[in-house]
């Protein structure tokens, strides 16, 4: 009686080990071809065949379909430029500019990747295009519940956050050093209670 005992404690300490490491590869992990500027975070390699174990099986769990390198680059947020979690019930002004891209898009999505619910009629998200710019072609950028004037990123609900930055067609995305990157800074101007 003893043995299958065993048996099957080793096997349940090998399966759920297993298992256990698995989860933690693909969610507390960053993954190998990390680019961190600021508080943003890139995968340039994800779209790519030198894309890491890791990375690769995440990209098949969530579905996702990443850019290649000569499409672009994506460039995530969960945290504002003081190292505070992005929460949908604060208030967000992002400033600064972005690196040379023939168009980029600015949105914000709950931690699942799904966009974060927002008011109707402002659209879900922002571009190149529609941003008011400064003379240095610097912007700002408000992001919140409450209309601000300028430009503004309207979101609603309560909950984590994860800002969205994609610049197509760019650069950045052939192996530009994160010292050479210039993105916007993301400062929490306020919460609502």
């Amino acid at each position: 009686m003893r043995i299958p005992f065993y048996v099957a404690l080793v096997v349940a300490i090998a399966v759920g080990g297993g298992g256990a490491s698995v989860w933690f590869a693909l969610n507390a992990i960053d993954g190998l071809d990390t680019l961190t500027v600021g508080a943003w975070t890139a995968y340039p390699e994800s779209g790519t065949p030198q894309v890491d174990p890791y990375g690769r099986a995440r990209i098949a769990r969530d579905g996702e379909l990443p850019l290649g390198r000569a499409e672009g680059l994506y460039f995530l947020a969960e945290r504002d430029s003081s190292g505070q979690a992005l929460r949908r019930q604060c208030r967000y002004r992002l400033e600064g500019g972005v690196p040379v891209a023939r168009f980029w898009t600015l949105y914000a999505t709950d931690r699942t990747g799904h966009a974060a619910p927002r008011p109707q009629p402002p659209a879900a998200g922002l571009h190149s295009r529609q941003v008011l710019r400064r003379a240095d072609n610097s912007f700002d950028i408000a992001v919140g519940r409450a209309p601000e004037p300028g430009n503004w990123l309207a979101v609603t609900g309560t909950g984590d956050m994860v800002m969205v930055l994609t610049l197509y067609d760019t650069p950045v995305a052939n192996g530009a050093d994160a010292r050479d990157i210039a993105l916007p800074a993301i400062y929490r101007t306020g919460c609502d209670a």
